[in-house]
């Protein structure tokens, strides 16, 4: 990746937080772009460290217009994005499906739906202006097999999935849009899991038996983010422990 820019949503924590090192290693310089300033300014120092160059970038995927703020900070900083990642998410809780409200409804869809179709949108299109990119959305299984408390969350990674497919086409050929669907992961959210239930569920039903540890993310990141993958587009391609 030397010599080539990717932008990560959702950049300072978890997965996002992996393909950001991981694309740094590989020579790439990064946006880290999330909510806080701050941790993305803590990412970026690592970065930095590596020789790589970075811009942390506060951005609210829920807000249309922040798309264009992120393009356009990416543009004037290094004048291309050959890389984006969709990675920003969020699926909070609730006590039951009858009292989702329209404002955590409207969030969650926010966030994991209308975001990452407007900032695809809009880099992608500079992309083609560029020569080309790579899109790659980050989706989960919740978008084919959500649990009760993800029913939301699921529904809008569904359209992800969709997205992917028909932005691939829309954007193609010179732009490829991807999309990993990971499985349960080991990062900093699974702090509130109950990891004795979890372990005993991920025994039975998951072929692997465990959880994902976060830098596993990192090979499916690096395959679509790259020209190994070169002839693949419109695809997903499930990173999940292998459900039985």
């Amino acid at each position: 990746m030397t010599g080539k820019v990717a932008v990560v949503t959702g950049g300072s924590r978890g997965l996002g937080r992996e393909m950001v090192l991981a694309f740094a290693e590989q020579g790439a310089d990064v946006v880290i772009a999330s909510r806080k300033l701050e941790n993305c300014e803590t990412v970026a120092r690592t970065v930095e460290a590596m020789g790589r160059r970075a811009l942390p970038f506060a951005y609210h995927a829920g807000v249309w217009d922040a798309a264009g703020d992120l393009a356009n900070a990416v543009y004037d900083e290094f004048g291309r994005c050959d890389v984006l990642v969709n990675n920003a998410g969020m699926s909070p809780l609730y006590p039951s499906v009858d009292a989702i409200s329209e404002a955590l409804f409207d969030k969650v869809v926010g966030v994991n739906l209308k975001g990452p179709f407007r900032l695809s949108a809009t880099i992608g299109t500079r992309m083609i202006e560029h020569g080309g990119g790579s899109i790659i959305f980050v989706s989960s299984i919740a978008s084919t097999r959500p649990s009760a408390q993800e029913l939301v969350y699921g529904a809008a990674k569904a359209g992800v999935n969709n997205l992917t497919y028909g932005l691939a086409r829309t954007l193609g050929p010179t732009v490829r849009v991807n999309c990993i669907v990971p499985g349960p992961f080991l990062t900093d959210i699974s702090e509130a899991w109950d990891m004795d239930q979890f372990e005993q569920a991920a025994r039975t039903g998951y072929a692997l038996g465990r959880g994902g540890e976060p830098d596993e993310i990192v090979g499916a990141a690096l395959y679509l983010a790259t020209d190994a993958s070169s002839y693949t587009t419109g695809a997903l391609i499930e990173v999940d422990g292998g459900p039985r």
